[in-house]
């Protein structure tokens, strides 16, 4: 723990905690639990670091980590970190690390595709609030949870006995400056509102709590881009990517 927190002041110059195109990376980088994080610098024994990747053991997937990262500019040297990062740190075999989730920056593609295997990938768009845009939906049915993460949960349930989650928005990551919410509604549910109501109440609730909502969303999702623009969110003009992918045997020379 004491390596990560080392490790966290190292890398605070690459990343803006308050713009919505870093948001993702620095809660990774500084705020996701330590005891589920691991951090990889480069170079080595500096004060200031040129390029990080971060190992997260997240809910989205037991076995697989995800990574989050930041470049060194120079090809080799990006090469080089991506490489050291597999190399583990314990008596553990480096191929357990291989299979991965990465959430990359759009220019970092070339190179992750030069250095794995990818089985899936999702082209995602990251959208933010404008609170002045933002109107509360108000509907009785909604009501508020917490989630396994501790975090906030807005939900509406089918009311007829069977108990059944009909729409939920839910809470991703928060620090300070944003959340990343999601939100979900069944099949069965839909063309209600119930999926907009959730949303709204979960919007409203992280604001008055000062905290910015981030919305993450498939490109090729039209409906749920809808759903956020009707709220008030808006394109930040932010695209990344989400893999699933296997670090390939052995470096391979950099793209340009």
């Amino acid at each position: 723990m004491a390596a990560v927190a080392g490790r966290r002041r190292l890398i605070g110059h690459l990343l803006d905690e308050r713009q919505p195109a870093d948001a993702r990376a620095a809660y990774f980088a500084f705020y996701h639990p330590t005891e589920r994080t691991r951090l990889v610098t480069t170079p080595a024994g500096t004060k200031r670091a040129d390029g990080y990747i971060a190992f997260s053991r997240t809910g989205m997937d037991l076995f697989r980590p995800l990574l989050t990262m930041r470049l060194p500019a120079d090809l080799e040297q990006a090469t080089a970190l991506i490489y050291k990062a597999f190399q583990p740190e314990t008596t553990a075999s480096a191929s357990s690390m291989q299979a991965v989730l990465l959430h990359v920056p759009t220019s970092y593609m070339p190179l992750i595709r030069a250095c794995f295997t990818i089985q899936r990938e999702e082209q995602l768009l990251t959208m933010s609030l404008d609170p002045n845009s933002f109107e509360p939906v108000i509907n009785v049915l909604v009501t508020q949870e917490t989630g396994t993460s501790g975090w906030p949960r807005f939900v509406i349930r089918n009311r007829s006995g069977e108990n059944e989650v009909l729409a939920a928005a839910s809470v991703n990551w928060l620090y300070p400056h944003f959340a990343d919410i999601a939100v979900n509604t069944q099949t069965n549910a839909k063309r209600r509102g119930y999926g907009r109501s959730v949303l709204a109440a979960l919007v409203n609730h992280l604001l008055q709590a000062g905290i910015r909502p981030l919305y993450t969303v498939r490109t090729d999702n039209d409906a749920s881009v809808r759903l956020a623009r009707g709220l008030g969110f808006h394109n930040t003009g932010d695209r990344s990517w989400l893999l699933e992918a296997t670090l390939k045997a052995s470096p391979v020379r950099a793209v340009k």
